[in-house]
């Protein structure tokens, strides 16, 4: 895929993904399933339309339940342990990178704050971009 505008991977290298296409959403996501998944607290995603997406690799999934209630499988290097993608259940022609697997973190540019009502107290809200204590309706 010559044309990728968005690659990336785990932190070994035996993940790696090339997206030709634009995000459909750019977020960073506070619930406590992403703080557990990431150790932090939230996640920064980008989300794309699954067709646009070229994965090569071994990647293990855990299915989870998101705080919405819908089904979230969370995909991670199985070699080095990075988490790597993010399939959405309620919605399959979705799929999610997390910025930081990106070669150039830098690109993503969130566009909303989701789930900050699990936000940790300790956790800086960017008050310039805009947030919704649970998702936008």
């Amino acid at each position: 895929m010559a044309n990728a505008r968005y690659t990336g991977g785990c932190a070994c290298g035996r993940v790696r993904y090339e997206i030709a296409a634009e995000p459909t959403r750019m977020v960073n996501c506070h619930c406590r399933d992403c703080q557990r998944a990431s150790g932090s607290a939230y996640v920064p995603l980008l989300g794309f339309e699954r067709a646009a997406v070229t994965l090569t690799g071994e990647v293990k999934y855990y299915g989870v339940t998101s705080e919405r209630g819908t089904a979230v499988e969370r995909g991670f290097c199985p070699h080095c342990g990075s988490p790597v993608t993010i399939k959405p259940g309620a919605r399959p022609d979705a799929f999610y990178v997390t910025a930081a697997s990106l070669d150039d973190p830098g690109m993503h540019k969130p566009a909303m704050q989701i789930w900050t009502r699990s936000a940790p107290a300790w956790s800086h809200i960017d008050p310039r971009i805009p947030h919704f204590e649970t998702r936008p309706q």
